[in-house]
């Protein structure tokens, strides 16, 4: 858990809508990361020794949960952003990744994966989410997104 000091709320607004990462692309390091690119929905980049990752969007809930799912990637993974509410003016942030992944296969990958997920982490902490203002997400039809096990 990471604690932020922005309302959960603020968090989501900012985090709920990929646009947002425009905002955010200076911390990034360019070592670890190249060829982002991102819309509302997704965001795909060039991991090394990784390669291309994309991830989708699959399930938002307003001010609590935003729900990934690679779209492209060497293993099949979900991700998660959790917010909860500490007070009015804070929060604290969850990230959980959840991969199939046979034994061999964990071995190699589970540190990257745990030193990603740190680095993201530590990334979306020292966003300060009060100078900014996030990007409006327009309504949507009323049509339910699909969330699918893998």
């Amino acid at each position: 858990m990471r604690h932020i000091e922005a309302s959960q709320q603020k968090v989501y607004d900012m985090l709920s809508n990929l646009q947002n990462i425009e905002r955010v692309r200076n911390r990034i390091p360019e070592d670890k990361v190249q060829g982002l690119e991102f819309d509302r929905d997704s965001v795909s980049l060039e991991a090394p020794m990784v390669g291309r990752v994309a991830m989708q969007i699959v399930d938002r809930e307003e001010p609590k949960t935003i729900k990934f799912e690679a779209t492209q990637s060497p293993v099949p993974l979900n991700f998660w952003i959790q917010l909860l509410p500490e007070g009015e003016e804070a929060c604290k942030m969850k990230l959980t990744i959840k991969a199939e992944l046979n034994m061999f296969i964990r071995a190699m990958v589970q540190k990257p994966l745990q030193e990603g997920i740190e680095k993201m982490a530590d990334v979306l902490q020292a966003i300060d989410y009060t100078a900014i203002s996030p990007t409006e997400i327009p309504p949507t039809d009323g049509t339910e997104t699909l969330e699918q096990e893998l």
